[in-house]
């Protein structure tokens, strides 16, 4: 018998297949007893605003009139998220902006009770629903754990209505009572961004599986009259972004707060030498599009301390800040600009203009019931003692009083049923205009309304400029940046 649980919200990403070969070569008996039993993939065609914004770059910069290109004409490949992989996302949060172009399709059957081929294909026809642009394509599974067909768990989200073959079964549908942050849905992106379909037409999807992961290619007309949109570039000349950083990079409304605050510097400095202190393409390109005198510098990956000896009297010292590697790390794992900055204290003119000037680290109380739940500390489960793990899962909710709860990164907007329960606190203040130093501080927190508090919400705000008090905020409600959660031991009723 082979009880296992190798699963990521793709399903195969975690090495489910080459593991099921492993065992069926070396360990099994024929026609073996498993749990789970089978696993099935399902998609769904949507169209989502959201959705394009996260990896249509090309297409967001050609509808703004700032004239900042980042993608070179011809070069759409050059910039963007990486192609050909599907993304983990909680999709519910979209609920509201999805438009369904299909019903939901079988993709692929996994049986665990014999071995799996490495790889596999299938041809679909999928019929659509409604008018309108495929966006994305959005993935779930369904898990068969018993041989009868009795015991269901799926991670499909909530609005979308379970295929016919199995809308009788027994199944462990998501609700807002189901959340949990260990599964997601997956979100495919389709190489062409202009695939439109009219309701009731054919769409001739083709999907793929490899060891570890699940692709799709659509074939159909609307695509192959979409063919100038793909140029020539390599994934070897690629920069790869996160979604969410594509998203960013083609919002209008950030791009104009950080042009209104360059521009501003830039008019304070004549001839400027311009350091930009992080991983942003966008500033270098921006300020070398707004001053024709300055001279920009980036100090992306690869310049390093060699280069730095070059460097001489910088009088305009910039950065979102953003660093490769950090979507998915704390807020303040970002004031490695702080930290840069003092690194090249001795190289920065008297006069130096800093931006951001300063950083600001806010906090408000939430209601965060679902994401409470999930990392709820395990105790007995089915007459077996969990709380071994509750350190290496990093549990939260209900840790015994001698232990503190750690600080997790999320996208709050995505953590199921959310409020804000409390006014916003700053707790620090960051001053980059001097060396970096020790800091602490505390602040009272101030409720709004009475709620269930599961814990705190904290976030940077950035100060791009100080005369106009213009930020950049990277809150709660701002679905750009991930937010630390201190998730309290014991919820209460506050205030």
């Amino acid at each position: 018998m082979q009880i296992s649980e190798i699963l990521d919200s793709e399903l195969l990403g975690e090495g489910l297949i080459p593991t099921l070969q492993h065992a069926h070569d070396n360990l099994l008996v024929e026609n073996p007893l498993t749990v789970p039993y089978r696993a099935t993939t399902y998609g769904q065609l949507v169209e989502c605003t959201y959705l394009r914004d996260m990896h249509d770059l090309v297409n967001r910069e050609a509808e703004l009139s700032d004239g900042i290109r980042l993608v070179p004409s011809g070069m759409a490949g050059i910039l963007g998220v990486k192609k050909q992989q599907q993304f983990a996302m909680h999709c519910d949060a979209l609920k509201e902006e999805i438009k369904l172009l299909s019903e939901p399709f079988k993709v692929f059957d996994f049986d665990f009770w014999r071995r799996p081929d490495s790889s596999s294909e299938t041809e679909m026809h999928i019929k659509t629903t409604n008018d309108g642009t495929v966006h994305a394509i959005i993935s779930w599974w369904l898990l068969q754990l018993d041989s009868e067909g009795t015991i269901f768990y799926s991670t499909e989200p909530n609005w979308i209505r379970c295929p016919d073959d199995v809308r009788e079964l027994e199944s462990s549908s998501n609700s807002s009572d189901n959340w949990c942050d260990h599964w997601k849905q997956s979100v495919w992106f389709p190489q062409s961004v202009d695939l439109h379909v009219l309701k009731d037409e054919e769409v001739h999807l083709h999907a793929l599986h490899t060891e570890t992961s699940i692709s799709y290619d659509f074939k159909t007309l609307n695509e192959k009259r979409q063919v100038a949109h793909v140029d020539a570039c390599t994934d070897d000349f690629q920069i790869v972004l996160s979604p969410e950083r594509n998203a960013l990079y083609g919002d209008s409304s950030w791009r104009f707060l950080m042009l209104n605050a360059i521009e501003k510097a830039l008019r304070q400095r004549t001839d400027p030498l311009c350091l930009v202190a992080d991983d942003s393409i966008f500033l270098a390109i921006a300020i070398a599009r707004l001053s024709k005198s300055s001279n920009v510098i980036p100090l992306f990956p690869g310049l390093g301390k060699k280069g730095l000896q070059y460097l001489h009297k910088i009088n305009l010292l910039v950065a979102e800040p953003f660093y490769y590697g950090n979507d998915n790390a704390l807020p303040w794992q970002n004031l490695r600009f702080w930290k840069e900055r003092t690194l090249l204290d001795s190289i920065l003119s008297k006069d130096v203009l800093i931006m951001p000037c300063k950083g600001l680290l806010k906090v408000c109380a939430m209601y965060l019931p679902n994401l409470w739940r999930s990392r709820c500390c395990l105790k007995e489960v089915e007459g077996f003692d969990h709380s071994i793990v509750n350190t290496t899962l990093g549990a939260c909710g209900d840790l015994p009083l001698t232990e503190e709860s750690p600080f997790l990164p999320f996208y709050v907007w995505q953590c199921g049923e959310t409020k804000i329960l409390s006014e916003t606190a700053t707790v620090l203040e960051f001053d980059f205009s001097k060396p970096m130093s020790s800091c602490s501080g505390k602040t009272p927190i101030e409720f709004r309304e009475s709620g269930i508090c599961h814990g705190f919400v904290l976030w940077i705000d950035w100060v791009l400029e100080a005369e106009d008090n213009t930020v950049l905020s990277t809150g709660p409600d701002k679905r750009h940046w991930k937010q630390a959660v201190k998730l309290r031991e014991n919820y209460s009723l506050c205030p």
